[in-house]
């Protein structure tokens, strides 16, 4: 086994975040690969189905939305801008029917798949109790 720097002999083998950041953006189990994450439109299951994984460590909290509203924003207004620069003579209420509408269908898509995404990039990381020794401090009753 080779030791990269600043790791310990008996470390655990990095995880690739890029693969469980992809995994969770699909809305799967960042270590299989085929669980799903959720139970429902947002809420994480205790553990992956397939491989027993356990999620409900993870911490996404207010981070997905902000993350869905960036994206939203500015997709949604360059969309706009467009729009109204190519065809400036259409009425106002399609605007006013088009757009939130857009932004609403575009931000109901994206929050799960972002929130798996950052649930997976999580998981690589070993953060938030993803880690066997943080996981063993967190059971162990207080003296």
């Amino acid at each position: 086994m080779t030791q990269t720097l600043n790791q310990p002999p008996d470390a655990e083998p990095p995880r690739d975040w890029k693969q469980a950041a992809r995994r969770g953006f699909a809305m799967r189990c960042p270590h299989c690969g085929e669980g799903e994450m959720f139970h429902a439109y947002l809420k994480v299951s205790e553990a992956c189905p397939k491989c027993g994984e356990e999620l409900h460590h993870q911490r996404a909290d207010d981070a997905p939305p902000y993350v869905t509203i960036f994206i939203v924003g500015h997709v949604v207004a360059a969309m706009l801008m467009v729009a109204d620069g190519h065809y400036p003579e259409l009425p106002m209420w399609i605007h006013m029917v088009v757009w939130p509408l857009v932004a609403t269908l575009m931000s109901l898509w994206l929050l799960p798949r972002i929130k798996g995404a950052l649930i997976g990039y999580q998981w690589a990381l070993r953060m938030h109790g993803f880690h066997p020794e943080e996981r063993e401090a967190a059971t162990m009753p207080a003296q």
